[in-house]
Protein backbone atom coordinates (compact mmCIF):
# COMPACT_ATOMS: atom_id res chain seq x y z
CA UNK A 1 0.00 0.00 0.00
CA UNK A 2 1.71 3.16 -1.18
CA UNK A 3 -0.77 5.93 -0.27
CA UNK A 4 -2.02 5.99 3.30
CA UNK A 5 -3.99 9.24 3.35
CA UNK A 6 -4.16 12.50 1.43
CA UNK A 7 -5.95 15.78 1.19
CA UNK A 8 -5.57 18.66 -1.25
CA UNK A 9 -2.21 19.71 0.24
CA UNK A 10 -0.49 16.67 1.72
CA UNK A 11 0.06 12.99 1.16
CA UNK A 12 1.00 10.41 3.78
CA UNK A 13 2.63 7.45 2.09
CA UNK A 14 5.02 4.60 2.73
CA UNK A 15 8.68 5.57 2.56
CA UNK A 16 10.82 5.08 -0.52
CA UNK A 17 14.58 4.66 -0.57
CA UNK A 18 15.13 8.24 -1.79
CA UNK A 19 13.32 9.57 1.31
CA UNK A 20 16.17 8.45 3.56
CA UNK A 21 18.35 11.31 2.33
CA UNK A 22 15.75 13.76 3.65
CA UNK A 23 15.45 11.88 6.95
CA UNK A 24 19.23 11.84 7.45
CA UNK A 25 19.34 15.62 6.97
CA UNK A 26 16.42 16.32 9.30
CA UNK A 27 17.40 13.86 12.00
CA UNK A 28 20.59 15.77 12.81
CA UNK A 29 18.86 19.19 12.81
CA UNK A 30 18.58 20.38 16.44
CA UNK A 31 15.26 22.11 15.67
CA UNK A 32 13.81 18.75 14.64
CA UNK A 33 15.52 16.52 17.17
CA UNK A 34 15.27 18.61 20.33
CA UNK A 35 12.41 16.42 21.59
CA UNK A 36 13.16 13.20 19.66
CA UNK A 37 15.37 10.26 20.62
CA UNK A 38 17.94 10.64 17.86
CA UNK A 39 21.59 10.88 18.93
CA UNK A 40 23.59 13.84 17.60
CA UNK A 41 25.98 11.54 15.72
CA UNK A 42 23.19 9.89 13.69
CA UNK A 43 24.32 9.17 10.11
CA UNK A 44 22.72 8.40 6.79
CA UNK A 45 23.80 4.78 7.27
CA UNK A 46 21.98 4.70 10.62
CA UNK A 47 18.79 5.93 8.93
CA UNK A 48 19.06 3.34 6.14
CA UNK A 49 19.85 0.45 8.51
CA UNK A 50 16.89 1.41 10.70
CA UNK A 51 14.62 1.62 7.66
CA UNK A 52 15.72 -1.81 6.42
CA UNK A 53 14.88 -3.26 9.84
CA UNK A 54 11.48 -1.54 9.73
CA UNK A 55 10.65 -3.03 6.30
CA UNK A 56 11.05 -6.56 7.64
CA UNK A 57 8.85 -5.95 10.71
CA UNK A 58 5.08 -6.05 10.22
CA UNK A 59 4.50 -4.26 13.54
CA UNK A 60 6.14 -1.06 12.21
CA UNK A 61 5.06 1.46 9.58
CA UNK A 62 7.62 3.97 8.31
CA UNK A 63 5.76 6.82 6.60
CA UNK A 64 6.61 10.07 4.89
CA UNK A 65 4.56 13.26 4.68
CA UNK A 66 4.78 14.82 1.23
CA UNK A 67 3.86 18.30 0.02
CA UNK A 68 1.66 17.51 -2.98
CA UNK A 69 2.37 20.80 -4.76
CA UNK A 70 6.15 20.42 -4.69
CA UNK A 71 6.27 16.62 -4.55
CA UNK A 72 8.90 16.79 -1.79
CA UNK A 73 8.87 15.10 1.60
CA UNK A 74 8.29 17.47 4.53
CA UNK A 75 8.06 15.08 7.48
CA UNK A 76 8.16 11.57 8.86
CA UNK A 77 5.89 9.32 10.92
CA UNK A 78 7.01 6.08 12.55
CA UNK A 79 4.30 3.83 13.93
CA UNK A 80 5.30 0.89 16.11
CA UNK A 81 3.75 -1.79 18.28
CA UNK A 82 1.00 -2.51 15.76
CA UNK A 83 -1.05 -5.16 17.52
CA UNK A 84 -3.78 -6.56 15.26
CA UNK A 85 -5.20 -8.70 18.07
CA UNK A 86 -5.70 -5.80 20.48
CA UNK A 87 -6.25 -3.24 17.69
CA UNK A 88 -3.68 -0.87 19.13
CA UNK A 89 -0.52 0.89 18.03
CA UNK A 90 1.91 3.62 19.02
CA UNK A 91 2.79 6.75 17.06
CA UNK A 92 6.45 6.62 18.04
CA UNK A 93 7.90 9.46 15.97
CA UNK A 94 6.12 12.34 14.28
CA UNK A 95 7.87 15.43 12.99
CA UNK A 96 7.81 18.08 10.31
CA UNK A 97 11.38 18.22 9.06
CA UNK A 98 11.08 20.99 6.50
CA UNK A 99 11.72 24.31 8.26
CA UNK A 100 9.42 26.20 5.88
CA UNK A 101 6.52 23.97 6.93
CA UNK A 102 7.03 24.18 10.72
CA UNK A 103 4.90 26.40 12.94
CA UNK A 104 2.05 26.73 10.42
CA UNK A 105 -0.46 24.23 11.82
CA UNK A 106 0.53 21.54 9.35
CA UNK A 107 1.31 19.06 12.14
CA UNK A 108 -2.28 19.26 13.31
CA UNK A 109 -3.61 18.78 9.77
CA UNK A 110 -1.34 15.77 9.20
CA UNK A 111 -2.16 14.23 12.58
CA UNK A 112 -5.90 14.51 11.89
CA UNK A 113 -5.39 12.76 8.53
CA UNK A 114 -3.33 10.05 10.23
CA UNK A 115 -5.86 9.46 13.02
CA UNK A 116 -8.69 9.21 10.48
CA UNK A 117 -6.73 6.50 8.67
CA UNK A 118 -5.78 4.62 11.85
CA UNK A 119 -9.28 4.55 13.33
CA UNK A 120 -11.28 4.19 10.11
CA UNK A 121 -9.18 2.08 7.76
CA UNK A 122 -6.94 0.18 10.16
CA UNK A 123 -9.82 -0.22 12.65
CA UNK A 124 -7.67 0.59 15.66
CA UNK A 125 -9.33 0.72 19.07
CA UNK A 126 -6.45 2.53 20.76
CA UNK A 127 -3.69 4.84 19.53
CA UNK A 128 -0.97 5.90 21.93
CA UNK A 129 1.93 8.31 21.75
CA UNK A 130 4.33 10.11 24.04
CA UNK A 131 6.26 13.34 24.26
CA UNK A 132 9.33 14.62 26.06
CA UNK A 133 8.99 16.59 29.26
CA UNK A 134 9.06 20.27 28.28
CA UNK A 135 7.67 19.79 24.77
CA UNK A 136 4.76 22.20 25.27
CA UNK A 137 3.88 22.36 21.55
CA UNK A 138 3.40 18.59 21.33
CA UNK A 139 1.41 18.53 24.57
CA UNK A 140 -0.89 21.33 23.36
CA UNK A 141 -1.42 19.65 19.98
CA UNK A 142 -2.18 16.23 21.43
CA UNK A 143 -4.60 17.67 23.99
CA UNK A 144 -6.32 19.73 21.26
CA UNK A 145 -6.75 16.56 19.20
CA UNK A 146 -8.36 14.78 22.15
CA UNK A 147 -5.59 12.57 23.51
CA UNK A 148 -5.81 11.73 27.22
CA UNK A 149 -2.81 11.71 29.55
CA UNK A 150 -1.92 8.36 31.08
CA UNK A 151 1.11 9.25 33.17
CA UNK A 152 4.85 9.57 32.93
CA UNK A 153 7.29 6.82 31.98
CA UNK A 154 10.39 7.74 33.93
CA UNK A 155 13.76 7.48 32.15
CA UNK A 156 11.91 5.81 29.26
CA UNK A 157 14.20 6.93 26.46
CA UNK A 158 17.85 7.71 25.98
CA UNK A 159 19.46 10.37 23.81
CA UNK A 160 23.17 11.11 23.64
CA UNK A 161 23.79 9.08 26.80
CA UNK A 162 21.13 10.87 28.88
CA UNK A 163 17.78 9.46 30.01
CA UNK A 164 14.50 11.34 29.56
CA UNK A 165 10.99 10.98 30.92
CA UNK A 166 8.13 10.53 28.46
CA UNK A 167 4.56 11.70 29.01
CA UNK A 168 2.18 9.01 27.79
CA UNK A 169 -1.14 9.76 26.07
CA UNK A 170 -3.76 7.76 24.22
CA UNK A 171 -6.97 8.09 22.27
CA UNK A 172 -9.71 5.51 21.88
CA UNK A 173 -11.84 4.99 18.79
CA UNK A 174 -15.01 6.28 20.55
CA UNK A 175 -13.16 9.44 21.60
CA UNK A 176 -12.00 10.09 18.05
CA UNK A 177 -15.45 9.70 16.55
CA UNK A 178 -17.11 11.71 19.34
CA UNK A 179 -15.22 14.84 18.19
Amino acid sequence: MERISENKNYLIRETRFQDYTWFAKWEIDPEVTEFLSFDEDRTYEDVVNEAIAFKSNDTIMDLVVEDKKKGDPIGRIIITRIDRHSDSLDITKFYIGSSEHRGRGIGEEIMRMLLEYLFTFMHMERVSLDYYDGNKRAMALYEKLGFTGEGVARNATKKDGRYYDLHLMSMLRTEFFAK
